[in-house]
């Protein structure tokens, strides 16, 4: 086969041992702020091979402060030891907070499908005296429960 080349052009021979690999498609470089505090010298860390080592080395955390139902300040902290310690899972699992706001949202999911798909909840609570006897008996078992407690 006859190459033909162009006018300026330059001939770029295509060696079959190259010392630099191409990096796959289906990998992902993550670069993030793993510690709170702005380092006063920063380092070089060389030898953290694998995203758990990194996670060993740096001891990643955050300081979060939420707000609860009364306005005030709930603070906690957050410690991550792998990137499945960021989804809400694990977030929920490790927050006292989260997992009253997930206990509390969870229960009503729950009123709410039963408000919609209870047939006899929803006579119940058509007729006003069927409903006030109903918000009476609720009253009294919530009073039994604070009695208990």
């Amino acid at each position: 086969m006859i190459n033909q080349y162009e006018i300026g052009g330059n001939e770029v021979r295509i060696d079959a041992s190259e010392a630099i690999a191409a990096i796959p498609e289906n990998r992902t470089m993550l670069v993030e702020k793993l510690t709170a505090d702005e380092p006063v010298n920063p380092e070089t860390v060389n030898g953290l091979t694998a995203i758990e080592q990194v996670f060993a080395h740096y001891k990643p955390q955050i300081d979060v402060e939420f707000q609860n139902g009364e306005g005030l300040p709930v603070k906690e902290t957050f410690h991550f030891q792998s990137i499945a310690d960021f989804s809400v899972k694990n977030l929920t699992e490790q927050s006292s907070f989260l997992k009253q706001a997930n206990t509390e949202k969870e229960f009503y999911d729950n009123l709410t499908r039963q408000l919609r798909t209870n047939k006899v909840l929803q006579r119940v609570l058509e007729n006003p005296d069927s409903r006030q006897a109903l918000i009476a008996s609720l009253e009294a078992l919530g009073a039994e429960l604070g009695e208990k407690e």
